[in-house]
């Protein structure tokens, strides 16, 4: 019987004798802690004890010659972790990479080298290049808690970082992975600082260069603050999570791939950190900028085009702010020869119809099938990104580029394209002419007639993440109206697609507060100043 007078389950191990109490047997914990190593030990355990553990200190595991980081819980349970065993969540059980039942050896952790430049981080001093290689190196290998990296990443949050240190903290994140190296001078690749629901011109753009022959390899990170992200919307397609020789294969067979940069190792501290943004929902300039950059030049990109929406509730809200973060970029690309081709594009409103991973994908679909249902904003807009990066090329004269991607989409190629890379990353079937979307609806109606004079871009996407969306494929909203429609008193705005009741519950809740939409008179609506 333990402490607790709960029965030792079958399968639970005790400790006998001092030579048991030297070594743990190592369990797996059923628990996805979100890319922190975790580590569970019995309150009774006589290691624990003997050790003077705390919980949430960090503790080393050691274990047929393989060690990690973790941080410590206690459990009181004996059917999580026996007294003769150490516990490990899945991300920790995966990185230390050895059986179950191993023979395990636990110890408190020395603090992390670079635990001395964080703390002068935090201090708001200047980093050097070193410093940062350190700290990055230390959060690669799962060095740092989940408190530890918040403070890393609220530290370079609070206050902007000069130039050079974001260009260090993006050459050291570059470092600590793997960097794709293609034997091309010419790869290309297109990237939007994001903040716009139901942006998925990268889903159009890659097919439509790849189909001229250019390479374009394609990794994103999974959505952090949005309702999906590219990765999210093209999992609904095909397999994302590519290992680093599928992924290469693909790209030199079909000239792209979009895949989940996080599955092939490139600039792997930058998913750890987004492992901490995204709950605090912190997207600042400087870890923008590392983030995007870092995975790019990982990726072994020579040419990007990137995307910077402005408009009243976009994340970049003036001219003079998209200009500033224009800047930034380019030098910082510039310090890492990747030549850098930046667009500064109307972000007042979502872009296309659906948001939500499955309600992208169909308006995704059906611009590549010249469907007449298909988003008209998301067709113009790819085709004009595309456009950019062709005219990259040396074979493609200035001015050109638009209508051979045009040409490109009109004729099939795009579609055929795409198809094929949906083979090669391993098709999911999807039906983009009967998509399977949440089964709990409620619509939103104009409550007055009038124009539409805005859709407030965080508001909307908020509405579609407690709706369900990116965890939930078939969750997100449905627009039927856009900035500049007329509509009648009840006519239908939009439609809120969940799975589970209490989600369709939250975002009916938020849509009584405030729907997100504006009614007026055509003479209400901003007017933005951009290159399109």
């Amino acid at each position: 019987m333990s402490k607790n007078n709960q029965p030792l389950p079958d399968n639970v191990t005790t400790q006998k004798n001092n030579d048991d109490i030297t070594h743990l047997l190592l369990r797996p914990v059923a628990i996805d802690t979100y890319r922190e190593n975790v580590a569970y030990l019995h309150r009774d355990c006589a290691v624990y004890r003997a050790e003077g553990f705390q919980a949430l200190s960090k503790i080393e595991v050691r274990a047929n010659g393989r060690h990690i980081l973790a941080t410590l819980n206690v459990v009181d349970d004996l059917s999580i972790v026996g007294c003769g065993e150490v516990g490990l969540s899945e991300d920790a059980f995966v990185q230390l990479g050895v059986a179950r039942g191993e023979k395990a050896y636990v110890s408190q952790a020395e603090p992390p080298l670079s635990m001395e430049a964080l703390f002068r981080k935090i201090n708001g001093e200047r980093l050097n290049k070193e410093d940062f290689r350190g700290i990055v190196s230390d959060i690669a290998q799962h060095h740092y808690s989940k408190i530890e990296l918040t403070a890393f990443v609220v530290a370079t949050n609070r206050g902007e970082m000069d130039r050079d240190e974001v260009y260090f903290l993006t050459q050291a994140m570059v470092d600590c992975g793997r960097r794709l190296d293609w034997k091309e001078s010419l790869v290309v690749d297109k990237h939007c600082i994001g903040g716009i629901p139901g942006n998925r011109t990268s889903m159009l753009v890659v097919p439509i260069v790849a189909a001229h022959g250019m390479l374009c390899p394609k990794t994103s990170s999974r959505a952090i603050t949005s309702p999906a992200g590219t990765a999210d919307t093209m999992e609904v397609l095909a397999n994302v999570d590519l290992p680093f020789e599928a992924l290469t294969e693909i790209v030199l067979k079909h000239h792209g791939c979009l895949a989940w940069g996080g599955a092939s190792d490139l600039s792997p501290a930058d998913d750890v950190l987004i492992s901490v943004e995204r709950p605090l929902s912190l997207d600042s300039a400087s870890q923008m900028v590392a983030s995007i950059l870092s995975k790019k030049i990982a990726a072994g990109s020579t040419h990007l085009v990137l995307d910077i929406p402005i408009g009243p509730t976009a994340k970049v809200r003036s001219m003079r702010d998209a200009q500033s973060l224009r800047r930034l970029f380019e030098y910082v690309a510039s310090r890492l020869n990747l030549s850098l081709d930046v667009v500064i594009t109307d972000g007042r409103q979502p872009i296309g119809f659906g948001i939500g991973p499955i309600l992208e994908a169909r308006d995704v679909m059906r611009v590549l099938e010249n469907d007449p249902a298909a988003p008209n904003d998301l067709r113009q807009k790819a085709l004009r990104l595309a456009g950019r990066l062709l005219e990259s090329s040396p074979d493609v004269r200035g001015g050109d580029g638009f209508s051979i991607a045009r040409d490109i989409l009109d004729s099939g190629r795009a579609l055929t394209q795409m198809n094929a890379i949906i083979q090669a990353q391993g098709s999911h079937h999807f039906d983009y002419h009967h998509p399977s979307l949440g089964a709990l609806t409620f619509e939103v109606k104009a409550p007055k007639a009038g124009v539409v004079t805005s859709i407030d871009n965080m508001h909307i996407g908020q509405i579609a993440r407690l709706a369900g969306a990116p965890k939930i494929k078939g969750a997100g909203v449905d627009l039927l109206k856009k900035m500049g429609e007329q509509v009648s008193a009840g006519d239908v705005l939009y439609r809120v697609h969940a799975e589970i009741e209490a989600d369709l519950t939250f975002a009916k809740d938020l849509c009584a507060k405030a729907s997100a939409y504006m009614i007026g008179s055509a003479d209400d609506i901003s007017h933005v100043f951009v290159e399109f």
